[in-house]
């Protein structure tokens, strides 16, 4: 038996931005990433088998980089606008279509508002997680 799993498309993935108390959908939104990394420390000593390198993971970090056409009344970017303003982090999470989320606090470290002459206004954000980020499943 072949079990064949799911392909999704990237425009069934969503950002949100959450306020007291519901997630707003960032509107205008193309493109997300979500950055995850570890460092890596080095456990190699005399003793090591083979002389092969040993690594253990060390502290973890996440971000997510966004970026969509802008839409001046939306409020989840009126939430990152005051936030940016007010020095806050934001809480975020990426959903995917089955309802899975990746979700966390956030600072926002890149806000940028691109206004070209010939095409759409379009806004660019970088979020740096603050703490741990979770997995919250449907």
């Amino acid at each position: 038996m072949i079990y064949r799993m799911a392909k999704i498309t990237g425009m069934n993935c969503k950002l949100y931005i959450k306020d007291a108390t519901t997630g707003k959908l960032l509107a205008g939104q193309r493109n997300a990433t979500l950055n995850r990394s570890a460092e890596s420390i080095d456990a190699t000593s005399k003793d090591t088998a083979g002389f092969w390198k040993e690594s253990l993971q060390g502290f973890k970090e996440w971000s997510v980089d966004a970026d969509g056409a802008f839409v001046e009344s939306d409020e989840a970017y009126g939430l990152l606008e005051q936030a940016f303003i007010d020095s806050t982090n934001v809480v975020v999470y990426l959903q995917l279509p089955s309802g899975t989320k990746y979700e966390g606090s956030c600072t926002i470290t890149d806000f940028s508002l691109e206004m070209p002459y010939d095409d759409l206004v379009t806004y660019s954000i970088s979020l740096q997680g603050s703490g741990a980020l979770n997995i919250v499943t449907a």
